[in-house]
């Protein structure tokens, strides 16, 4: 489970801690809750905040394409396995400018 929710991070574009922030834990929190046995409540949180549904947190990515992208922005880094990942990361650091 834990791979599948930094993989829908990257989707989203945002960090586990960026995460941790939004469903309300620090960053440790976050990683014990997802590496041992989660509530159904953190886990609806979790779902919430990437804006998925729940069971998409325990499904594999089924894209398996051989593309790859590493974006730096100052201190921060991106990277995106799919072109709507990438996608997700420019839209997320055109915010930022505005």
């Amino acid at each position: 489970m834990t791979l599948r929710i930094l993989e829908l991070c990257r989707k989203a574009g945002i960090t586990q801690t960026e995460l941790a922030e939004r469903i309300g834990l620090s960053r440790v929190g976050l990683s014990k809750a997802i590496n041992g046995n989660p509530t159904v409540g953190t886990l609806e949180k979790i779902a919430n905040a990437l804006d998925v549904e729940l069971w998409e947190l325990f499904t594999s990515s089924t894209d398996n394409s051989n593309f790859m992208a590493l974006i730096k922005d100052g201190d921060s880094y991106y990277y995106a396995l799919t072109l709507a990942e990438l996608e997700n990361i420019v839209e997320k650091l055109k915010k930022v400018e505005d």
